[in-house]
């Protein structure tokens, strides 16, 4: 059996796993199961599961889920902080991790993974966004296999030429199409979107998503950092990547060949399917999804992304064409401006004015080694956070 990690596994992400994991329990054994500080929803999973590890990143809430674990599950070993989160990612028996931990606290334990030769499945954006290149290199260097797991980018893998690996120049590939929802504020009146609620922006019209990338959605920042992903992912030059929004997510993202080709995947919105897809390539398991019913469907429709509507999709290009910790400086300070946002603190607006003011104002530094990206990751997070301070003063 193969033995799975679950990063972040309360979440919607980890959630939708071990939905696919409790189809195929004659195939995968959970090993490990980690949150922030959801005892409840992690008490619930080891006792249906019972995996070797629980992990709680907040100390106090690793202690608590001790007390309650104990006369119920005492098989469960329970691991606390950073160190917890890194260990369960490089168990000896575990071959899979599933990096679904929102933001940049994924970094390093998915990096981790990548270090100890897992196949890591990536839902965790933020680790190519910070760290695009040293992610690659570790990936390369240790023989750790790489399946994305946003559905944009698992449709990309997909229609890849066969035999792909994450990470290399694919031959024959003019572009890449990144489909977009366009968001819950697609078409809502500019003038209006100051008056956005962190209700309104979590609102999305087809996927089911944590607030935090909910709002990026509705900011299209979501999509920036799918553009960086990208650029990592398959070797894409930033001229190379177009955002297409189209409003009924059923084609989840296109490759443009040569040849005048463009090959799509299409399915249902549900995050399912790129992780059966994930866990099980190259064969295909079942997902629990419905088929794509076309007739259902009806029309396809497509758009350009106005970047005036969404300034922080400009902003990520920008980033990822700058260089060096700016992609970084980017994440950090977009953390940090929708944490201020969902806070009720700063306008819907306000995010994409943060982040290009963070942008501006945190010096460029280079990207080479953890300790750079890592300190470019917190000067623009106390920069940007300083920023939404002053704001709601």
């Amino acid at each position: 059996m193969i033995g799975v990690t679950v990063l972040g596994s309360t979440g919607s992400i980890g959630a939708s796993t071990l939905d696919v994991l409790r189809r195929h329990r004659e195939r995968y054994r959970l090993v490990a199961v980690t949150a922030h500080t959801d005892v409840k929803g992690m008490r619930t999973q080891c006792l249906e599961w019972r995996p070797e590890f629980a992990v709680m990143s907040d100390p106090d809430a690793a202690q608590r889920l001790r007390d309650e674990l104990r006369p119920a599950a005492p098989d469960v070993e329970v691991l606390a902080g950073a160190d917890g989160l890194s260990r369960v990612a490089t168990l000896d028996e575990v071959q899979y991790v599933m990096a679904a931990i929102v933001g940049a606290a994924g970094l390093m334990p998915t990096l981790a993974a990548a270090r100890a030769g897992k196949r890591v499945l990536l839902a965790n954006k933020e680790s190519l966004v910070m760290s695009g290149r040293l992610f690659m290199d570790a990936i390369r260097q240790n023989g750790a296999a790489l399946l994305p797991i946003d559905s944009e980018h698992n449709a990309l893998f997909q229609c890849m030429p066969g035999g792909y690996r994450a990470g290399l120049r694919p031959e024959g590939v003019r572009r890449i199409l990144l489909t977009a929802s366009g968001g819950p504020f697609r078409s809502t009146p500019l003038g209006e979107l100051d008056q956005v609620t962190p209700e309104q922006a979590c609102a999305h019209p087809n996927w089911v998503m944590g607030r935090k990338i909910s709002v990026d959605s509705a900011t299209m920042m979501n999509k920036g950092l799918e553009v960086i992903e990208a650029h990592w992912l398959f070797g894409a030059a930033p001229d190379q990547i177009e955002v297409v929004i189209h409003p009924q997510s059923v084609i989840h993202s296109l490759v443009q060949y040569a040849d005048g080709s463009v090959l799509a995947q299409l399915g249902n919105p549900d995050m399912r399917t790129p992780i059966a897809h994930a866990l099980a390539w190259p064969e295909r398991v079942d997902a629990g999804v419905a088929p794509l019913d076309l007739f259902k469907v009806a029309r396809l429709d497509f758009e350009r992304p106005d970047l005036a509507r969404f300034p922080c999709l400009r902003l990520a290009w920008e980033a990822l064409r700058a260089g060096g910790a700016a992609t970084a400086i980017l994440n950090a300070a977009n953390e940090a401006a929708v944490a201020a946002f969902l806070a009720r603190e700063i306008p819907f607006t306000g995010i994409a004015r943060i982040v290009g003011d963070t942008l501006a104002g945190v010096p460029l530094t280079a990207a080479d080694t953890l300790d750079q990206v890592l300190a470019a990751d917190a000067e623009a997070r106390a920069f940007a956070a300083g920023l939404a301070q002053r704001w709601a003063a």
